[in-house]
């Protein structure tokens, strides 16, 4: 029996292995692109083929939840890709705060140096979070990651005049806000 439109949710509940070929090559476009919007940022290819890869292992071990018809099936799709989406986001932000933390951790600190050092770091990430959601990104990108700033502007969409232009003016607006925050403690 051949797969089609009429039976491949039976035949996909059923784990009839051509069941998932077809839907892949029907709501794979669908898929990239609820991926892509979510994940665009991070602008790592390779980290949006495996979630895309991780989306139709979940659609094939999940389809025996599925009930409805071939409109619901597309939502239901959706909602998998924007929630997968969705977690790979938060897990690289997660190994990006873990990475940072992690800045010359094979060094050896006094006690003292650990202190200044974590007040530091907390100082940092405070400034950082004045930053609007973009100028953060970029600034983590440029300074914590070293990718340089023609990259930048390709994983973002944007030219590298802008990343340079918001990197100054990021950078302005930090010492600002670092002066401010020092005549308050004092």
């Amino acid at each position: 029996m051949r797969v089609n439109n009429s039976n491949y949710l039976k035949r996909l509940k059923n784990k009839k292995e051509d069941a998932l070929g077809f839907i892949v090559d029907k709501y794979l476009p669908l898929v990239k692109g609820v991926t892509f919007k979510v994940l665009y940022s991070v602008g790592n290819n390779e980290v949006m083929e495996e979630c895309i890869n991780d989306i139709f292992l979940s659609i094939w071990n999940n389809s025996h939840k599925f009930n409805g018809d071939d409109d619901d099936f597309r939502k239901w799709i959706c909602a998998i890709a924007k929630f997968k989406a969705i977690d790979y986001y938060r897990k690289l932000n997660k190994n990006l705060e873990i990475a940072i933390g992690d800045i010359n951790e094979k060094e050896t600190y006094s006690v003292e140096d650990e202190v200044i050092f974590s007040e530091e770091k907390e100082a940092v990430i405070e400034l950082l979070n004045t930053l609007n959601e973009m100028d953060r990104k970029i600034f983590i990108m440029k300074f914590f990651l070293d990718i340089k700033s023609e990259n930048i502007a390709k994983r973002l969409g944007v030219t590298k005049a802008s990343i340079d232009n918001r990197i100054y003016r990021g950078k302005k607006k930090l010492r600002e806000r670092k002066s401010m925050m020092n005549m308050e403690v004092r």
